[in-house]
């Protein structure tokens, strides 16, 4: 029997942390103006070497070599330390990225991910998501979430959280967002009551845009797969000039404590199943945006 696309992932690991290694050195080497024979060459490498590194396909990397290679990038110490961690968890099957631990928090993984994608659909029971947030919205998520960080440290979470949403806003290739946002989401207060007003209007000016759709899964709905998922993110990636796919799909499921990057294509088509389910059971894009201006305005006349 011929081994599958599970079996292979299961042998190998994740190739999660490989490929985000090998996009964050690319990065970092064309900023540079560098090419890739030019820092191959510097590296004592072929260039084929250096091309299945930026393409997450080299399965056995050592950190020695992630170490040489952001010197030569002019990569600072904290970034080459998590540049290197990346490289130690390429051998897990599903990744698990703790927040606070061998990853610094500011090296946030995930960011790399959302600005590659071309179809995101994404499953919220609680709060609204980062990439529909307004600044007041964040800000006081992130308050209470990082208690001990500055006012300048939370202005630099706000400003990453604002240019997250280019990738949905921008004017020219926007990826696709379709999200369903459970009626507690909404309902519940975050800030204040014209915090929230601000927000949900602005929700509902987003899901005006032709590659964002916003549904609602409201109370009555219940709980379409009999359980509770949590928040997750199903990321598709789109398809290479081959015809194949640029990488295969993941799905980002959040936690208190971290995230758990979910690649095994059978656990993937589980939440694809989940996704398909709930969004079914939502209200349509148009009544959503219906619902949402009218609790904002619920919230307004509340003041």
């Amino acid at each position: 029997m011929g081994t599958t696309v599970t079996d292979q992932i299961e042998e190998d690991g994740s190739t999660l942390p490989r490929r985000q290694l090998g996009r964050y050195l690319r990065d970092a080497r064309e900023s540079l103006g560098m090419s890739l024979v030019e820092t191959a060459r510097l590296m004592q490498w072929g260039k084929s070497s250096l091309q299945r590194l930026e393409k997450g396909e080299t399965e056995r990397i050592r950190t020695h070599d992630v170490a040489v290679l952001c010197g030569i990038l002019q990569l600072n110490p904290q970034q080459t330390s998590d540049l290197m961690a990346l490289a130690e968890q390429a051998a897990v099957k599903n990744w698990y990225q703790e927040y606070g631990s061998l990853i610094s928090p500011n090296f946030d993984v995930y960011v790399g991910l959302e600005s590659a994608a071309r179809e995101m659909a994404s499953y919220q029971p609680c709060t609204i998501p980062g990439l529909l947030q307004t600044p007041d919205y964040a800000r006081t998520l992130d308050s209470l979430y990082f208690p001990d960080e500055s006012d300048s440290e939370l202005d630099r979470r706000i400003e990453l959280r604002v240019r997250r949403q280019g990738v949905i806003t921008r004017s020219i290739q926007p990826a696709s967002l379709t999200a369903v946002l459970h009626e507690s989401a909404i309902r519940t207060v975050v800030g204040s009551r014209l915090v929230m007003a601000t927000q949900l209007r602005h929700v509902a000016d987003l899901s005006g845009q032709p590659n964002i759709h916003i549904r609602i899964l409201p109370f009555r709905a219940g709980l379409p797969v009999g359980i509770s998922t949590g928040p997750f993110t199903i990321l598709e990636f789109g398809v290479g000039k081959n015809g194949r796919s640029a990488e295969p799909p993941l799905v980002y499921a959040e936690a208190f404590t971290g995230a758990m990057y979910i690649e095994k294509p059978t656990d993937v088509d589980r939440y694809r199943k989940a996704w398909a389910r709930t969004e079914h059971s939502a209200m349509d894009v148009r009544p959503s945006r219906d619902l949402l201006r009218e609790v904002a305005r619920e919230y307004e006349s509340e003041r």
